[in-house]
């Protein structure tokens, strides 16, 4: 896998984490929302560090 696929990969998570987390704060889904809140911050601190600028991304800002 080269470095556009990572990354590639790493911002569809990321969009897919954000969507499940909405919806887990829509539904107060509180345990759920903080599992998925901990993967939110491993794929922004990976997207951070392969450059990715996350501002027009980012929906929680966290």
């Amino acid at each position: 896998m080269n470095g556009a696929e990572i990354i590639k990969n790493a911002m569809d998570e990321f969009k897919d984490i954000q969507e499940y987390m909405t919806a887990a704060k829509e539904e107060n889904a509180t345990k759920t929302y903080t599992i998925l809140k901990k993967k939110y911050f491993y794929l922004k601190a990976l997207l951070t560090s392969l450059g990715v600028n996350l501002t027009d991304i980012d929906e929680f800002k966290e």
